[in-house]
């Protein structure tokens, strides 16, 4: 499932999670990912302390149907169920496996997987180039699932019916399937919505236009599953001649399809919000966005470098050494911090923080790529080189902030 709205500090990116069982490609820090399972591909694997909690449901509600079935089990039949929801969220694990390959063949950094209350999510950094990529990266998951749940379908004509593995094989086979069919489903968050996304972007030929489908489809399968959950377990519970789910049966099927069309609902939100965004990142441009420096030396006091700043229309101080090569920019904050009367007795080098690496940029970067390098290194201010290396001016991050912001609040722009 596609959860497009993870948001990296106004970055793009792209969060696939998917719902019950999988699905999806779209991001969370690093930290508080939950228990680190290992790093297939490079790619680090953590369990949430919600799985925790799914496990032991999935367990007492297998283990209840294990009691109708292989009755002798006895207080067994738990260890049995712990091992099918272990095994059902490998095969999540798998799916989203799937979907952390495909990102990675097409070049698409992947942050993490995490296994979480409702599935899974592979937290993709960037999104993909093409309306063919988008739709092969969305539908390896729910394929995945389909080639399990037949891989399980043949292992259960190698046991015995009605034993052990036989259910256990039966109850992975039925599961991956639903995954798989869930999953394809044609709305955000979902990978069948980032299939039809991908199909309408195609036709289009405008990513955001594909997006919209895709998240009000997914907004509308939201209100089908919380009106039609409930209905369909009644009737089915009409059809074999019981009274339909009453009771404990009907709030917990109740609760399930008000649980699932928040996420459906909420993630294609997110996925339409996220896009909304990415739309708007061209518009950051660090040259537009770069205020003129007038360069002084570390002993200047702060008077006298601000009147030299007034007198040439600039807004930032450049500190330089004694051959004019820069070496620190001086933090506006740490300058509005000096009242006026000993601004004469400040010297501009105590203001400024020292250039580190990172904090050169070109003045050519522009949306994800500029929003990219001042995430790569924190600062309030960075000096704005051009390709030959001269000095262009200082960007602040307040006025990338602002920009973006403005940038928002504008209505979306028409046309291709």
């Amino acid at each position: 499932m596609d959860n497009s709205g993870q948001d990296r500090s106004g970055g793009g990116g792209a969060e696939v999670q998917d719902g019950p069982g999988g699905g999806g490609a779209r991001r969370a820090p690093e930290s508080g990912g939950g228990i680190l399972m290992g790093r297939p591909f490079g790619v680090p694997v953590y369990v949430a302390p919600s799985w925790f909690l799914v496990a032991a449901l999935i367990t007492w509600v297998f283990g209840g149907q294990l009691d109708r079935v292989l009755p002798e089990l006895g207080r067994a039949r738990y260890l049995v169920s712990l091992f099918f929801a272990v095994a059902f969220y490998a095969s999540v694990l798998v799916h989203e496996l799937a979907h952390t390959v495909a990102a990675l063949r097409f070049k698409l950094p992947v942050r993490r997987i995490q296994l979480q209350f409702f599935g899974g999510v592979s937290e993709i950094e960037k999104e993909s180039e093409s309306p063919g990529r988008e739709f092969v990266l969305a539908f390896v998951g729910p394929l995945l699932s389909l080639v399990l749940a037949g891989l399980f379908y043949l292992g259960m004509f190698a046991v015995e019916p009605g034993t052990v593995p036989g259910v256990l094989l039966a109850g992975l086979m039925i599961s991956n399937l639903l995954v798989a069919a869930f999953n394809l489903l044609p709305g955000l968050p979902l990978d069948g919505g980032r299939m039809l996304r991908a199909v309408v972007w195609k036709l289009s030929g405008r990513p955001m236009t594909g997006t919209v489908a895709a998240a009000w489809t997914g907004r509308a399968l939201a209100v089908a599953v919380l009106v039609g959950l409930p209905l369909l377990t009644q009737a089915g519970g009409l059809a074999d001649g019981t009274d339909g789910a009453v009771g404990v049966d009907a709030l917990t099927d109740a609760l399930l399809a008000a649980i699932l069309a928040a996420i459906i609902w909420t993630g294609a939100g997110n996925s339409l919000r996220m896009a909304r965004l990415r739309e708007r990142l061209p518009e950051l441009r660090a040259r537009t966005l770069t205020r003129r420096a007038v360069p002084v030396e570390a002993a200047t006091p702060l008077s006298e470098a601000l009147r030299r700043a007034h007198t040439a229309g600039a807004r930032a101080l450049v500190v330089v050494d004694g051959q004019g090569g820069p070496t620190a920019v001086v933090r506006e904050a740490a300058v509005v911090a000096v009242p006026e009367h000993r601004r004469p007795w400040v010297a501009v080098g105590t203001l400024a923080q020292d250039l580190r690496a990172g904090m050169r940029v070109s003045a050519e970067l522009g949306g994800e790529e500029l929003l990219d390098a001042l995430r790569a290194t924190p600062a309030t201010e960075y000096l704005v080189v051009e390709e030959t290396g001269e000095v262009y001016g200082v960007l602040a991050t307040a006025d990338v902030e602002r920009a973006f912001v403005a940038a928002m609040a504008r209505p979306a722009p028409q046309g291709r």
